[in-house]
């Protein structure tokens, strides 16, 4: 999902090889006392871990690294530490709130907690708790804004419980804010970046905050002031991130886990590949690992040597993206996993798989995309790890759907990126209801992050981004990407008995002065009572119509904001998260830098208040 982006690497993956010496040895002469064109370490430190691990392997870096192995180049990027390096909690972590506020979370109050409203992830917020309606949708204006930091993706999607807003950024830190004032309860630093949200439970009868970084270390905190209580680490492979958000439920912590392994393979020089994909279970007053599931049962082997001649491995991927949903009427746990990355193929890859609640044992999997073994070496002049099936990277990065249907009958539906929309049987092992297709799909296509249902349609938002790269000698991957300001985008909501398309809203075209701009709609999507919400790459967010899917309400976020934390910010691209509303209020990030899109670092809380 994503593959390239998933470059979250930091300064604990590799700590058995020594990215400090090697650094000294090859790179220290020229980055500690910088000459001319020559960057200084700390602008190396500004970039993305993607931009340096390219510029060592393809770019202007190659004759410095060459002979080293990939762990070799891993271990100095961790040194290099590219996120940021220190993670010192910095002045704007400190609460700014001038007067205490009490923090209670109950099952009635108006929340949003975690990925959705509800264990089924149907991202919907009835009309009680979002006291927002398409009649007083006009009346929604912005009422603060927050610098998320020097970021350039603003991706985590916000929790919103007991008046407070809880965001995590790139930068690895976690704000808890007022929800009225956007002024600061606490702040948090995280070791490494959290590219998922958080989710708010109790632990030993107090409200707690659960979230992962991007190497996989989960966190337990108290929810009213931010006090580290513990950390855990399931996963040991070292290329192990978390983009999905916790799901907390009757005491226990759901987390799944998904790779960067997948981008490392565009290596010819690397083994591909070793991860599995799974989902721990904890116990969330201790921190314990009560079970955990993997999603390809056997461990990888040697199998076939690369046409560079290196060792493959396989089974292999099938990560998990997307925050699991809960079954509570058969204590089933349900997960959407994403494509191998080497041979052989799985039978649990592009797949639903149901899990005992309690135990973790797989009971049932249901395949929609066979045969996508996949890696970033696909998509490169030199095929190198390339599996010989050479899927199409059609993978699941939302969660499914539970809903009622008529006569006690129930669906799980999921929108891919292979442009499909599935619905199964969870009663019956996941036998196939309808599919329809509403996109072309493809690796940046169909639908991304997240479709939303009010029991009678399901909204799905359609990417299908497009890009070309250009040539850029001043970038350290010496091309830049320029996204196709004439392709993907619009929302379609089906009906969820028949999978027939009710309405199609086309998407809206960028404008000539806009650069960076696409009419893709990859965000995830927001329904409440006769309103659905989707953000867009070109920076809109914009509500339709349930009914009609006539647009009703659009705002632009690319743009400059005053914030209420004393920093100017900008929005820009929308992409992964989508709105929360709670309480009258919407809350959304805006920023989102990959694919040639617009960087930004802003939250924004809109209020019809």
């Amino acid at each position: 999902m994503r593959y390239a982006c998933l470059f979250a690497l930091t300064a604990s993956l590799l700590r058995a090889q020594d990215g400090a010496a090697i650094y000294k040895q090859r790179c220290a002469s020229c980055h500690d006392q910088p000459a001319g064109r020559v960057p200084a370490l700390s602008a190396i430190k500004a970039m993305s871990g993607e931009a340096i691990y390219t510029a060592l392997t393809q770019g202007t870096m190659q004759t410095q690294a060459k002979g080293l192995s990939t762990g070799e180049i891993l271990a100095l990027i961790a040194y290099i530490a590219p996120t940021g390096g220190s993670h010192a909690a910095p002045a704007d972590l400190t609460p700014t709130c001038k007067s205490e506020a009490p923090f209670q979370i109950g099952p009635n109050m108006p929340q949003w907690n975690g990925w959705s409203t509800s264990p089924a992830n149907s991202r919907f917020q009835d009309a009680a708790a979002a006291g927002i309606t398409a009649a007083n949708l006009g009346n929604l204006k912005l009422k603060w804004a927050f610098n998320l930091g020097d970021v350039t993706e603003a991706r985590s999607q916000p929790t919103v419980a007991g008046g407070r807003v809880f965001i995590a950024t790139t930068a690895g830190a976690l704000y808890s804010l007022d929800a009225a004032s956007g002024c600061t309860r606490w702040g948090f630093r995280a070791a490494h970046p959290i590219r998922g949200g958080v989710t708010v439970g109790m632990a030993n009868g107090s409200p707690a905050v659960f979230l992962s970084d991007s190497s996989g270390t989960m966190y337990g905190l108290n929810a009213k002031t931010g006090t580290l209580l513990r950390t855990a680490k399931p996963v040991d492979h070292f290329a192990a991130i978390a983009t999905a958000t916790p799901r907390y439920y009757n005491g226990v912590v759901y987390q799944p886990f998904a790779s960067f392994e997948e981008a490392l393979a565009g290596d010819p020089k690397f083994q591909c590949c070793m991860f599995r994909g799974s989902v721990a279970a904890l116990d969330a007053a201790t921190g314990k690992t009560l079970w955990q599931t993997f999603t390809i049962p056997e461990t990888p082997k040697p199998t076939a040597k690369s046409p560079a001649g290196t060792q493959q491995f396989g089974p292999s991927g099938a990560g998990i993206w997307s925050t699991p949903t809960i079954d509570e009427q058969l204590g089933v746990l349900y997960v959407a996993t994403g494509d191998n990355y080497s041979d052989p193929p799985t039978g649990t890859s592009d797949a639903i798989l149901a899990l005992d609640l309690k135990t973790g044992h797989m009971l049932w999997s249901k395949q929609l995309t066979a045969n996508d073994a996949y890696n970033n070496a696909c998509a490169t002049p030199i095929p190198g790890n390339c599996p010989q099936t050479h899927g199409r990277d059609s993978d699941f990065g939302q969660p499914p759907i539970l809903v009622k249907l008529d006569a006690g009958h129930r669906a799980l539906v999921i929108a891919q990126k292979s442009g499909m929309v599935h619905a199964i049987d969870p009663d019956q092992k996941g036998r196939i209801l309808w599919q329809t297709r509403v996109a072309e799909g493809g690796p940046l296509g169909g639908s991304q992050w997240g479709s939303a249902s009010d029991g009678e349609k399901i909204y799905v938002a359609v990417s299908d981004l497009k890009l070309s790269g250009v040539a850029d000698p001043k970038s350290a991957r010496r091309f830049r990407l320029i996204l196709d300001p004439a392709k993907g985008g619009g929302l379609h909501a089906l009906d969820l008995k028949t999978g027939r398309i009710v309405w199609s809203a086309k998407p809206s075209p960028c404008p000539a002065s806009q650069t960076g701009c696409s009419p893709a709609q990859s965000a995830a999507v927001t329904a409440i009572p006769g309103v659905v919400f989707s953000g867009s790459v070109d920076g809109h967010l914009r509500a339709y119509s349930t009914e009609t899917g006539k647009l009703l309400w659009d705002t632009f976020t690319a743009r400059d904001f005053d914030t209420v934390n004393g920093k100017a910010a900008r929005g820009g691209s929308m992409d992964a998260a989508g709105p929360a509303v709670v309480d009258g209020a919407l809350f959304v990030n805006s920023g989102y830098g990959q694919w040639g899109g617009m960087p930004g670092n802003v939250l924004l809380a809109f209020s019809v208040k």
